[in-house]
């Protein structure tokens, strides 16, 4: 990388964080890249993480992710909200930082500055999710977004990976579909924090939102555990948006009271650092099925201390044995 590259991040940086569309597209795009220049870029925004909501919403082809997103931005805007959205498609070739599709399904906001709309793809990860989708939401979050969106493939059971990387899980379901027995198959009765009953209009709903709260009600919670509610909505026209909104917000107070979102974040971060690591570890040794305990670069991740690369560095350089 030449040094007019290397001294472009402080500008890229700033920029961004000034909610520069431009330069967040070039951080992004470094990041799917796996630039040399990342390292430099994540410990410029380490200091930003953390300010941003994430919600992750995931469900089976069908059942109207991309209109509830649009549906769901729109409602955020009119809160005054600064919305990202990263919308991860199986197989694209993404230029520019967004597909057509969701330019069309999103095209309301396609003009408003305040919200940031990005495709990525997931280049045949598994679990519905980009493997730099961390990272990517960490550029976001610098960027000065309110909420951060991940909209995942819509690849049934293995969706529920977006759990690990959402503050709050948004699962959305439709009648008709089979959702209730695919629900329970795929274990999104495990990893919903609100569930939604969208295209509500059809018939069948009231059963499936019936059958979906019966299950729920059947899942073991511990004491003070937050219980999922379960909405209808029909994201086409609107209807049941506002109530979906204000049981997100709901859940996202709950998790700052109770400490939840403290714990999901060192989560979150634990698994960031560890997955940066052990990369370093296979390049260097040409494997690496080991790990360690990592929770205290974690919570300095969390922090803003240190970024997720130069955590990672320091368990290596710390000559920690992994086995």
């Amino acid at each position: 990388m030449t040094r007019r590259g290397a001294h472009a991040v402080p500008d890229l940086v700033a920029r961004a964080r000034e909610g520069d569309p431009a330069a967040v597209a070039r951080l992004i795009t470094l990041v799917e890249d796996a630039s040399p220049l990342l390292r430099e870029v994540m410990s410029a925004l380490g200091p930003d993480a953390g300010r941003a909501h994430v919600l992750g919403i995931t469900g089976a082809p069908g059942v109207g992710k991309s209109t509830s997103t649009n549906a769901l931005v729109a409602g955020m805007r009119r809160a005054g909200k600064r919305v990202g959205v990263l919308a991860i498609d199986p197989s694209s070739p993404f230029s520019g930082g967004a597909l057509l599709g969701d330019r069309v399904r999103m095209g309301d906001h396609a003009l408003d500055r305040d919200v940031y709309i990005r495709s990525m793809g997931a280049r045949g990860h598994l679990g519905g999710l980009a493997w730099s989708t961390p990272q990517a939401v960490r550029v976001l979050d610098a960027a000065g977004c309110d909420v951060v969106v991940l909209e995942t493939v819509g690849v049934g059971q293995s969706e529920v990976e977006v759990a690990g990387l959402a503050d709050t899980t948004l699962v959305l379901l439709a009648p008709g579909m089979g959702d209730g027995i695919q629900a329970a198959k795929a274990g999104i009765l495990e990893i919903g924090d609100v569930y939604a009953v969208n295209k509500a209009d059809r018939e069948g709903a009231d059963r499936t939102r019936r059958e979906l709260r019966t299950m729920l009600t059947m899942a073991e919670r511990r004491d003070g555990a937050w219980r999922p509610p379960v909405l209808q909505t029909v994201a086409s026209t609107g209807q049941g948006i506002d109530e979906l909104l204000a049981e997100l917000d709901r859940h996202a107070a709950w998790l700052r009271e109770s400490g939840e979102l403290a714990r999901r974040r060192t989560v979150r971060a634990r698994r960031e650092v560890e997955a940066i690591a052990l990369a370093a570890l296979r390049e260097r040794w040409g494997r690496a099925d080991a790990g360690a305990d990592l929770d205290a670069l974690a919570e300095r991740v969390v922090t803003g201390e240190v970024d997720p690369y130069a955590a990672a560095d320091e368990l290596l350089a710390d000559g920690r044995s992994f086995g």
